[in-house]
């Protein structure tokens, strides 16, 4: 951060700090103040269009009390914006450097806009996508990045039955503030509803379910493990297995790393298993058994599906790669894509390294750059944590 800004059109590089895309929907909560019921509908824009800019305010005023919340503690973040009232006047104004990638196609944005900037900060591979707005703005940021990307609420809005917002601007900034220091913060599927605006003004309630999004809530892991005692890494373990295997795809080639977590997915297979090695599946079928880097690279180099690996932490090291998975040498790291990589360990063994990051040592200094910043780790069933490789 720096006391004025300096804005560029350059899509950023993901570094080792939190990228933050943050996309403002200036009209959220205009229709609280006018009693409207919401801020949705082409009558509030036109309404909008005709008042003075601090009446328009309310949202870019609760964005700037996030940001007031992260520069008070000293924190780096990396932001990617869209230009004007969408996200660059805010952070400007804050004193925050970031990256503009676009901006509205007029001077007063609307639902499209939002799509726009929520896909090309999508594609500027930001760690989360933090929206300020309302329902109306969750449910377009649903239609645009779908459910797989990490996405946070700044409440601003006048309808907020979506459980995809923090309980206020300052809890958003205090969780940004956690994630840029690598704590334990779990990633969680939460409702997208809204309601019909139209038949609310006419005083009836038609709530709906869009979807969902997925949203970093506050980890709470290590003071529910005080309460309810330790974690079961069998169960851990099992659970993991379970959510694995039932997202396998048909025709993709699996390379299952060492570990006694990624046992438990052979296991859940009813395959045989290399506890210290590499195994590779395919639709339920064990290919190849303890695989050496050579046969993995010449199955790769043979087969046109695509290829996923699975791999675990070592406990208490907290190393990925470069300690007793060798085989999975950077050739075959780069053959089956960052993309691919699907990492599982329980709570209690991430809780274990004590906000410690996640290591590697693969040998090769570009691929591990490459290979660093926050990434998703899948603790349970269809439950992930965000943590930190360094």
């Amino acid at each position: 951060m720096h006391s004025a800004a300096r804005f560029t059109r350059e899509r950023p590089a993901v570094g080792k700090t939190l990228h933050v895309g943050l996309l403002v929907n200036p009209l959220a909560g205009l229709g609280g103040g006018l009693a409207l019921k919401g801020s949705d509908g082409e009558a509030v824009r036109e309404i909008a269009d005709s008042l003075q800019k601090g009446q328009t305010s309310r949202a870019a005023q609760r964005c700037r009390r996030s940001l007031d919340r992260i520069r008070s503690v000293k924190v780096s973040l990396q932001f990617s914006c869209w230009g004007g009232s969408m996200g660059e006047d805010v952070l400007r104004e804050a004193g925050f450097d970031a990256s503009v990638l676009g901006s509205p196609s007029d001077g007063l944005s609307d639902a499209g806009d939002t799509r726009d900037a929520a896909v090309s900060l999508q594609a500027a591979n930001v760690d989360l996508l933090v929206f300020v707005g309302g329902d109306g703005t969750a449910r377009d940021i649903l239609d645009a990045v779908g459910s797989d990307t990490p996405v946070l609420g700044i409440p601003a809005g006048v309808k907020m039955h979506s459980g995809v917002f923090a309980v206020s601007p300052e809890a958003a900034g205090d969780l940004m503030v956690v994630l840029s220091r690598g704590g334990l913060v779990d990633l969680k599927r939460r409702d997208v509803r809204d309601i019909d605006e139209e038949a609310f003004r006419l005083d009836t309630v038609r709530s709906r379910f869009y979807g969902e999004l997925l949203v970093p809530c506050e980890g709470s892991f290590l003071q529910q493990t005080k309460l309810g005692g330790r974690e079961d890494q069998q169960l851990a373990a099992a659970e993991i297995a379970a959510w694995q295997v039932e997202k396998m795809e048909p025709d993709r080639t699996y390379l299952v790393g060492p570990g006694s977590t990624t046992a438990a997915i052979m296991e859940e297979l009813r395959l045989p298993c290399t506890l210290l090695g590499v195994d590779v599946v395919r639709d339920g079928e064990l290919l190849l058994a303890d695989a050496d880097e050579a046969s993995l690279l010449s199955l790769i180099e043979s087969s046109n599906g695509p290829f996923s690996m699975i791999v675990t932490v070592i406990g208490g090291q907290g190393h990925l790669f470069g300690r007793g998975n060798q085989q999975i040498s950077p050739a075959v790291i780069r053959a089956v894509g960052s993309d691919n990589i699907n990492i599982v360990a329980s709570k209690s063994k991430i809780a274990g390294l004590a906000s410690r990051p996640l290591l590697l040592d693969t040998n090769d200094p570009l691929l591990d750059r490459t290979l660093r910043g926050l990434i998703r780790v899948n603790t349970g069933y269809d439950d992930y944590v965000i943590y930190r490789v360094e």
